[in-house]
């Protein structure tokens, strides 16, 4: 059992899902004792298939929460909750092979997990380092980014 519940947000652009709702299911038994929350489709597919396979005990344990489909605000909705300290661990299967329509929203989104130093995995190698690591059902505190330097800055008018 975890000492604290994480946050965990799934997401996965459309080539990805499939490698992506393998590896929540091959890991579903150490996801149920955190709170995920997916962007729209990707949470779809997810609740799908984990809901299909959980027993009735692990369903009660289940918790899942769908944001808007990535390009209708959803990987915004998620930066919105990485800002807040909502979100302790990103798990992001996305497409480099493939332009996305919101690739302005993809690029922001990374670049707040790296601000607010979430944990992110972009592939399935770094999903399995971070799912296995010691401190996944640990409290842990991340050091945040010191950005007093842009703070601080002399802004010529």
């Amino acid at each position: 059992m975890a000492d604290r519940r994480k946050t965990i947000a799934l997401v996965a652009h459309d080539n990805r899902k499939k490698e992506l709702v393998e590896w929540a299911e091959w890991n579903r038994d150490a996801l149920l004792n955190h709170d995920i929350i997916c962007t729209g489709t990707t949470g779809k597919i997810i609740e799908k298939t984990l809901t299909e396979i959980l027993t009735p005990k692990q369903l009660r344990d289940f918790r899942l929460t769908r944001l808007k489909s990535g390009p209708l605000g959803g990987d915004q909705q998620l930066g919105s909750l990485i800002v807040e300290g909502k979100i302790d661990m990103m798990v992001f299967f996305w497409d480099p092979m493939q332009q996305q329509a919101h690739d302005v929203d993809v690029k922001a989104l990374l670049r707040i997990t790296v601000l607010y130093n979430v944990p992110t995995a972009c592939n399935r190698a770094t999903a399995d380092f971070l799912i296995s690591s010691g401190l996944f059902d640990k409290e842990y505190v991340p050091k945040p980014m010191n950005v007093d330097d842009y703070l601080n800055r002399e802004i010529d008018l």
